[in-house]
């Protein structure tokens, strides 16, 4: 039987995303050499673990903003597997982010033995989120729990924002935070995957931030995470590095990595797509270090909201696809949702969230980049494994991924021309075109 190929399209001229463009049956024939995308399914790659997004304190707080009927709505349209995007990771913060309603801990002034630690703050809006999520999902969800600073007692500058460090005699009691933390959210039905060292630990921002050299984030996990960890039986509980941009993660992996007492304890690198799009340096980090893993833990549309463009959708694609052929192995959107503002923001750092809620007139707005993802992640399921891909195709972007019996290829053309394609595995081959401005998923059983 020859193979067939399903297309679902979406463009930024068409109102329609997600189309359904029918079938084509797979020829043989000679191959057009101009316009050529070889797959091949048995040269493979990283397997997948799937795609979520962030519990931040301002995305639970909307959505408590919004009628309940619409707030299921957003519930469904990402945790749904039939009808939305599928998620199944996530990310949270540990304490307060920039993305929350103001600075917080949850500990007293100076308590070293954490004896008035409680995470009460978050079953108002954010815990009661995570567990309608996992509801919708009807399974545990895979969560990242990230610090964006230490309490201000703990730190060099005294306060939570602008930087400061770590005080070197706090580093236990910080490392004894993240058990507390653990426990407390497990207990509240919350399973922690994994955690974080620390959000962006090289951006002095004027939220939330904390800053550690290459060095100092090793040290900090071999001398007392990965220690206090293990020893209160969580070395089940991932440590990820870096979680933040691509431009020096080289560098960054290699300080810890290259240390076995400290790479023993570390689970993988976390990637943001800030500043740099040099998708090759998560290749440089997979060949040094192939044993660990990559995993996109935050990326989003700075600057506000920006209801209706379609650059945004594309920036989504180019890097969801640019860090898949580099070896990233799951991605996980920063805020699931924001307001009409691109907030709340205790700062004023405002971005744009796939879904956006207007809290005034009870409205909920689909961005192109929740299209976007979901050309990958109603698709290529948890357990899906890259295959390679042989283009000479200069204008898209391409990856594909295969399946229990499927080849699933999603195509992201940026240009103002249609591209033609033609997709070539074994001696069998289909001929497309792919509309300027498009994203396309093709599903080849």
């Amino acid at each position: 039987m020859p193979r067939k190929m399903r297309i679902v399209e979406s463009n930024k001229n068409q109102k329609k995303k997600w189309e359904e463009k029918g079938m084509i049956t797979f020829v043989n024939q000679p191959v057009d050499s101009e316009h050529i995308v070889s797959l091949n399914p048995d040269q493979t790659f990283q397997q997948w673990m799937g795609f979520g997004g962030a519990f931040t304190e301002a995305a639970a707080y909307s959505l408590a903003k919004i009628s309940p009927q619409l707030r299921e709505e957003v519930l469904d349209a990402y945790f749904d597997k039939d009808v939305g995007l599928g998620y199944t990771l996530g990310r949270t913060h540990i304490h307060s982010c920039d993305f929350a309603l103001e600075n917080y801990t949850y500990v007293d002034e100076g308590d070293k033995d954490l004896a008035s630690f409680s995470i009460e703050r978050e079953w108002k809006y954010v815990i009661p989120l995570i567990q309608d999520a996992m509801t919708v999902a009807n399974e545990p969800l895979t969560i990242l729990a990230s610090p964006w600073s230490p309490p201000p007692w703990m730190k060099t500058n005294g306060e939570m924002n602008n930087g400061g460090k770590l005080l070197p005699e706090y580093r236990q009691v910080w490392a004894n935070y993240y058990v507390k933390y653990i426990e407390e959210m497990e207990k509240a039905g919350v399973p922690i995957w994994g955690v974080s060292v620390q959000n962006e630990p090289e951006a002095v921002q004027v939220w939330d931030s904390c800053i550690y050299t290459a060095e100092e984030e090793r040290d900090f996990v071999k001398e007392f995470l990965g220690p206090t960890l293990q020893k209160h039986d969580l070395s089940d509980k991932q440590i990820v590095i870096w979680d933040h941009n691509r431009d020096v993660i080289v560098d960054r992996a290699t300080t810890v990595l290259e240390d076995p007492e400290a790479a023993k304890y570390v689970w993988g690198v976390g990637n943001h797509w800030y500043v740099s799009e040099e998708f090759e340096n998560l290749s440089k980090v997979h060949e040094a270090f192939p044993d660990k893993h990559l995993l996109f833990t935050e990326g989003c549309i700075e600057g506000g909201v920006k209801l209706g463009a379609w650059h945004t959708g594309e920036r989504y694609a180019r890097n969801i696809i640019g860090d898949m052929n580099h070896w990233l192995e799951g991605f996980i959107d920063w805020n699931i949702v924001l307001d009409e503002t691109g907030g709340p923001n205790h700062v004023g750092n405002y971005c744009d969230a796939p879904i956006i809620v207007d809290t005034k007139k009870d409205a909920v707005y689909y961005n192109s980049s929740y299209y976007a993802i979901g050309h990958f992640s109603r698709f290529i399921k948890r357990g899906a494994v890259r295959i390679e891909v042989l283009s000479n195709v200069p204008n898209v972007s391409i990856t594909a991924f295969k399946q229990q019996d499927e080849i699933i290829v999603v195509v992201l053309n940026e240009t103002e021309q249609n591209e033609k394609l033609t997709f070539s595995i074994n001696e069998e081959s289909a001929e497309v075109i792919v509309p300027a401005h498009s994203i396309v998923t093709y599903v080849i059983h």
